[in-house]
């Protein structure tokens, strides 16, 4: 008796520290990351001035914290051609109805004054719903060595 109630102890004890499931994310929310994504491989400055926060919060790969005209700027210079990408290890998390978080692995690679490049790292890009529209308002890069 006395190890069968050590053992109801043990399993209430493990339940209670699971993690809860999380909630589905919104598919608006998923597709917006994936136009996000591509806006930006087409250099797409237009549609990256409409999706990203004025006030958005970019901290690079190098650990600078820049904003909204650099982030745009670094993804719209008329020298620089991406290569296509693959996402890997891609998790969205959910965080209520309106804001969420998107993180993956991948490499971009392509030319940059008339240089090759390749570089591979794992960002996560936070999304907050304003006025009805979903908007990028924190973007972390971190580069994984070679």
């Amino acid at each position: 008796m006395r190890g069968a109630a050590l053992i109801a102890m043990i399993l209430a004890s493990s339940s209670a520290s699971l993690p809860a499931e999380q909630p589905a994310p919104p598919a608006d929310l998923v597709e917006f990351a994936d136009r996000f994504d591509q806006a930006q491989l087409r250099k797409d400055g237009p549609a990256l001035e409409r999706m990203v926060a004025d006030d958005l919060v970019f901290v690079t790969g190098e650990g600078k914290r820049l904003g909204k005209k650099e982030f745009i700027a670094g993804w719209t210079d008329p020298a620089d051609r991406f290569d296509p990408i693959t996402l890997v290890d891609r998790v969205v998390v959910p965080l209520g109805s309106n804001a969420g978080m998107v993180s993956a692995e991948t490499v971009l690679s392509g030319m940059s004054g008339g240089k090759r490049f390749a570089g591979r790292f794992r960002f996560t890009d936070t999304f907050e719903r304003v006025d009805g529209m979903w908007r990028v308002v924190h973007i972390q890069v971190t580069r994984i060595p070679q």
